[in-house]
Order: C-alpha cells, then sequence, then structure tokens
C-alpha cells in the first residue's frame, strides 16, 4: 500500500498489538474501583445498622425516662423529693432498662428524670474488612414531670 508522499504504512500483525505496554492496564483501574464500592457499601449497611441502633437506644432512654418520672408525684414536686421518692424513680427506670437488655444510668435532677443508655458493641461485619469490628452506642434522654 502507498500513501500520499510515497511512504508506505506500516502493517502490525495482532502478535505485535498483544506487546503493547498498554495491555492490561484496565486492570488495576477495575479494581481500585470495586475496592471504592465496597468501601461505600459497608458505610452504607453498617452505618445504617448504627443508626438504627441508635434510635432504639434513644427510644429506650426515653421510655425508661418516662417510667421514672411517673414514680414522682405532683404533691412530692411542691414538697420537695425524698431520697425514698428519688430510689423508686431510679429503681423503676432501670428496672425498665434492665428489661430492654441495655443496662444505663438514671439521674434525678428536681423535676427531671434523665437516663443513659450505656454504650454497647455493635458488631459490623462489612466495615471489619477494614478492621473496623465494631461500632460503640449509646444515647440519652429526660422526662420532666409537668404539674397543671
Amino acid at each position: 500500500m502507498r500513501a500520499r508522499g510515497g511512504g508506505q504504512i506500516p502493517v502490525t500483525s495482532r502478535r505485535d498489538r498483544r506487546a503493547e505496554p498498554e495491555q492490561g492496564s484496565f486492570t488495576p483501574f477495575v479494581m481500585l474501583l470495586c475496592v471504592a464500592l465496597m468501601a461505600v457499601l459497608a458505610l452504607i449497611v453498617d452505618g445504617g445498622r448504627a443508626l438504627g441502633a441508635r434510635d432504639t437506644a434513644y427510644l429506650e432512654a426515653e421510655q425508661a425516662a418516662r417510667v421514672g418520672a411517673t414514680q414522682l408525684s405532683a404533691a412530692s414536686l411542691h414538697e420537695g423529693l425524698t431520697a425514698f421518692q428519688i430510689a423508686g424513680a431510679t429503681a423503676a427506670a432501670e428496672r425498665y432498662m434492665s428489661a430492654c437488655g441495655h443496662p444505663g444510668s438514671v439521674v434525678v435532677a428536681g423535676s427531671a428524670v434523665i437516663v443513659t443508655v450505656r454504650a454497647y458493641a455493635l458488631a459490623t461485619p462489612l466495615l471489619a474488612l477494614v478492621g473496623i469490628d465494631q461500632l460503640q452506642v449509646s444515647a440519652s434522654a429526660a422526662a420532666t414531670v409537668v404539674v397543671g
């Protein structure tokens, strides 16, 4: 074959094209993309589970605070709380948390009952691939006795 200018166009065989250095350069890109997609998937799945567990812990703390607050009477708030009433409110909230399976701490401050569900470990099967075996989950809530 002749090209314009009188020179010839080189003809390459299939074997010559296979020996080019670009062959297989797409593979590292695909591998990196797969690793990035797995990391995003792990964050979505395990992160979603962690958010759900935190919401559950918050709801348990909120309910425990309400249970504790129901032990305080309106009359006792006007006269001042006794150690017996504070102990009753604390015990009721702790019983509720124990029944839910997540212990915590209870503080009675004035007319408010403040409950903190202690941190518990949430297993993370996908994030474990990058070294994060578990996430700590905890939550706090308060309930106030309102005297009408």
